[in-house]
């Protein structure tokens, strides 16, 4: 009965995800989704549509942010290296002075200071191992100014080997969409849930795409493909309640914040962000 009790009461925290990518997968239709940008900052556009079709729970909307990586700082703040404690997104914005928090990558859940896959800054290295299964890596802080300032790598098509020393900044995760935009279908582990992706596009556009209302990895990925503008090199940041997209420019501020997982947390009912042991940081450039 106590290893029972124990399962219970793990199972809600569980993150919505699965260990490697699989086959490519089709779009569900040629139809787009319509976007409609709202200026925000100097580089920064937001739009929140309709998703194709309703999800089970909340209001089926897709939330877009896209910016220009030249008129943004990024930083990566990883709780092991400040020696400080896991904290919301809003409070990572606050104690650092931040315009846009997300997460950065998933983190484990048996040791939650580590992240899944790797993670660097600078010389502190969070998660020294590659997973060999996720197979996308953000990178950014650059150490020769002629490379992207914040880029998504697709490992299948850049490999590690060629491009770990190029950066300051690591962030690893699951592909969604490949280097050439392509569907990676996600088949081993079917769940619903709250989702948070970057992706790029092929103008070097930067995308942090939130949606609460959980839809299937495959049906996001599939919604993604039905944007009027392509995207590629798209990463899986996190799932569920742990999933979070903080906003605080001008006169906009923005809390998008997860809750539905499958199996493990199905429900609507978080109301706030949850604490994060490592979030990317973004800044306008003054």
């Amino acid at each position: 009965m106590k290893n029972l009790a124990f399962i219970l009461l793990f199972l809600p925290f569980l993150s919505c995800s699965q260990q490697s990518d699989t086959i490519i997968i089709k779009p569900i239709s040629t139809d787009s989704i319509k976007i409609s940008w709202t200026n925000l900052a100097k580089g920064l556009d937001f739009c929140e549509t309709d998703a194709p079709y309703k999800s089970i729970i909340n209001d089926s909307k897709i939330t877009v942010l896209k910016l220009e990586p030249q008129f943004f700082d990024f930083s990566l703040l990883i709780a092991t290296e400040l020696k400080t404690k896991s904290l919301t997104a809003d409070k990572w914005a606050d104690s650092f002075d931040l315009d846009i928090v997300i997460n950065a990558g998933m983190y484990d859940l048996a040791k939650k200071m580590m992240s899944k896959g790797y993670l660097q800054n600078n010389k502190h290295v969070n998660n020294p191992n590659i997973h060999p299964n996720y197979n996308s890596m953000i990178a950014f802080n650059p150490k020769d100014s002629s490379l992207a300032k914040f880029s998504v790598l697709d490992l299948e098509c850049t490999p590690w080997e060629k491009v770990k020393k190029d950066y300051n900044s690591y962030a690893q995760g699951l592909r969604m969409l490949d280097c050439d935009g392509k569907a990676i279908g996600w088949n081993k582990r079917k769940q619903s849930c709250s989702m948070l992706i970057t992706a790029h596009d092929e103008k070097g556009f930067l995308y942090f795409i939130f949606c609460r209302s959980p839809y299937t990895h495959n049906e996001m990925i599939a919604f993604m493909q039905k944007f009027p503008f392509k995207l590629v090199n798209a990463i899986y940041m996190e799932g569920g309640p742990q999933t979070s997209l903080y906003v605080n420019i001008g006169d906009t501020k923005m809390e998008k914040i997860g809750s539905y997982v499958s199996e493990t947390y199905p429900n609507d009912k978080n109301d706030h962000f949850w604490k994060l042991p490592n979030v990317i940081g973004v800044k306008l450039k003054k």
